[in-house]
């Protein structure tokens, strides 16, 4: 559940402001009171988390004067307008200036519920976008969020450094839960593109003519620009592109064809195809697809990655043991090697899945992993295992990786404490360290 959005109310008269915040609160906004413009101000400053709704007839600064200051301070801040009778050209006045909208007293309750809203939603997704921009403006950042140094994760971190600094557009395939929207969030972000505008639309998640008007237009009163107009010059990325009806494939392949070389706005396509026996050339028209897939991405499954699954399950623990307010779990050996063996059909969304399960379990001092394993398991009386064999070889360097990881982690960096903990001398606990990419200086 989203948290409620702010609304902050002022406004002179005291039994004017109690009746709009009891109102309000009852329709699950956070409310905040405010006698005057003045004091509004000193509590509404730039990413405001809600919105504002003043009367405009008040004493000092005027909700005329209010509205200008706040435009000031954040342009996209909505402001409802309340005004007396006969004053409705002051309140189209205030629309002009940048007002959301006006009620006019006596005003319907419900009326300015549907109002709160509307400019709520609206807020949200400013907000949203905000702080999309903000994670995107830093690359490197977002490159640390693909944690993993495998063979398979080590490349795919060449191909998007490579591929981001390449203009043409891309195809990024994988199966489900593998993390192809942050893949794509990092393409724009290392590229020559990362302050320009960064769209993202799920092809599945309309019917085909609303999702025409969001890509193509013409939009709704109520809708936003079309994709296609909002991305120009950044990044359009398109989740299960698979969906898109023929029409819209020949929509978009005109689309592509009017930007020319170079794209004006690059296009990143998602293709989550999980039917065997189907793949997204199958089911796209050649031109589409040879177009969409200028460059191409596979993003690996959990199940190839190796120790990396050992490094995710630990990170997600700590974080949801913090979330929590508990331990993480303590992975044993034979842990371990489940965690390697298993399957992982929903990869990282199903890890997440079960470290988040396996913390509420250490907090209640009951339940395994591999009981956790076994209940994802089609066959419930064994734990689930891959297929692909590994060698013992890895299971080993694997969990003992990830012991002095997490030693070294509960310590704080302190070797004396971690040599005496794990019975190693120095020399050998620095020689593992050094072996396994663990730098003392990440755990002070």
């Amino acid at each position: 559940m989203s948290k409620a959005m702010k609304i902050a109310i002022v406004d002179d008269e005291r039994d004017m402001r109690q009746s709009i915040s009891q109102w309000l609160a009852l329709s699950g906004f956070d409310t905040e009171t405010y006698a005057s413009a003045e004091d509004a101000l000193k509590g509404l400053g730039p990413d405001y988390p809600g919105i504002v709704v003043s009367d405009i007839k008040m004493p000092g600064m005027d909700g005329m004067q209010f509205l200008k200051k706040l435009k000031g301070v954040d342009s996209a801040l909505p402001v409802i307008m309340i005004t007396g009778h006969g004053d409705v050209p002051m309140a189209v006045e205030a629309m002009r200036i940048g007002a959301f909208d006006f009620l006019e007293k006596p005003f319907n309750p419900d009326r300015m519920t549907e109002l709160a809203k509307k400019a709520s939603n609206a807020r949200r997704l400013t907000l949203d976008n905000r702080a999309l921009r903000k994670e995107l403006s830093d690359g490197s950042a977002l490159m640390k969020k693909l944690i993993g140094t495998s063979p398979v994760m080590e490349r795919l971190k060449e191909d998007i450094l490579d591929l981001g600094q390449a203009d043409g557009h891309v195809l990024i395939e994988g199966e489900t839960g593998t993390g192809k929207t942050l893949v794509a969030h990092a393409l724009h972000a290392v590229g020559a593109r990362a302050s320009k505008k960064f769209v993202l639309i799920s092809c599945s998640a309309y019917d085909e003519d609303s999702l025409g008007r969001r890509l193509f237009g013409p939009a709704n009163e109520d809708e936003p620009i079309p994709a296609v107009e909002e991305a120009r010059g950044g990044t359009l990325v398109l989740e299960d592109i698979e969906a898109l009806s023929t029409s819209l494939q020949a929509r978009l392949l005109t689309a592509i064809n009017d930007q020319g070389t170079p794209a004006e706005t690059r296009i990143v396509a998602i293709c989550n195809l999980q039917d065997e026996g189907k793949t997204c050339e199958s089911v796209l028209r050649p031109d589409l697809f040879y177009r969409l897939a200028a460059l191409r991405i596979t993003v690996p499954p959990l199940r190839q990655r190796g120790e990396d699954i050992l490094t995710l399950f630990t990170k997600l623990g700590e974080q949801f043991s913090e979330e929590y307010g508990c331990d993480a779990p303590q992975v044993s050996a034979q842990e371990a090697a489940q965690l390697l063996q298993a399957p992982w059909p929903g990869n990282v969304r199903q890890l997440i899945n079960v470290a988040e399960r396996a913390v509420l379990q250490n907090r209640r001092g009951t339940g395994t992993i591999a009981s956790l394993l076994m209940a994802d398991s089609d066959d419930s009386q064994k734990p689930a295992i891959t297929t692909e064999g590994k060698p013992l070889k890895e299971f080993v360097e694997a969990f003992e990786r990830m012991l002095i990881d997490n030693t070294m982690r509960r310590h704080k960096g302190s070797i004396v404490a971690v040599m005496d903990e794990l019975c190693l001398p120095r020399r050998t606990l620095n020689e593992k360290m050094a072996k396994y990419g663990l730098q003392r200086s990440d755990y002070l």
